[in-house]
């Protein structure tokens, strides 16, 4: 590929590789891939990324050129590097799991992300891809919505500089009730969705 593609980084937010999580994580490369993306694909759980908060990634509002550790800027190089961001997760008390919300705090790091006149990321685009257990009629699914649409879209891309961000919830992951070709219907519609938001950045 050339240097001229844009790049779009998938991250995968789950700890297992044959969750559906990532099976829609990959799926979402493929389609951006074929596309005219170079993807970069970023399982967090194979990478052996380390949520947890240390002193050295905690930011210095004094100092916005603070270096962090070596594994955040390993991480964020990659962040800068991608045109598009694609984070892929289930959604688990209608947050982040810990493993992704780590990467966020850890990485998505002041002076990195925001804190300057000009952001870092401006030009980026975002698209959340959550994953819920709920059904999309359920009475708390508002809660997954306004999830999606307030500390994602708005609390970290926007916040960030990234006007330009968009989410999908991809509801009843777990097919709940659900046999024979009514399953697997429902997992096509869900792909559907999916593949229609993904299309939306080509």
């Amino acid at each position: 590929m050339s240097e001229t593609e844009p790049t779009a980084l998938v991250v995968i937010g789950h700890h297992r590789s044959d969750s559906l999580t990532a099976a829609v994580a990959e799926r979402a490369a493929k389609r951006l891939a074929a596309g005219g993306y170079r993807v970069d694909v970023l399982h967090l759980e194979e990478e052996a990324f380390d949520p947890r908060g240390n002193t050295a990634d905690e930011p210095d509002y004094g100092n916005r050129d603070k270096r962090y550790s070596e594994e955040v800027h390993r991480h964020f190089a990659r962040v800068r590097a991608a045109d598009v961001i694609v984070p892929v997760f289930p959604v688990w008390w209608y947050g982040l799991p810990a493993l992704l919300k780590g990467w966020i705090d850890r990485v998505w790091n002041y002076g990195l992300t925001y804190g300057r006149s000009r952001s870092p990321m401006a030009g980026k685009r975002m698209l959340w891809i959550a994953l819920a257990g709920l059904a999309e009629d359920d009475p708390n699914s508002r809660l997954t919505r306004d999830f999606l649409d307030g500390p994602l879209r708005v609390g970290i891309s926007e916040y960030c500089g990234i006007p330009d961000a968009a989410t999908v919830a991809l509801y009843d992951s777990e097919g709940q009730g659900l046999t024979g070709s009514e399953r697997d219907r429902h997992y096509r519609e869900l792909f559907a969705r999916a593949d229609a938001a993904v299309d939306g950045l080509l």
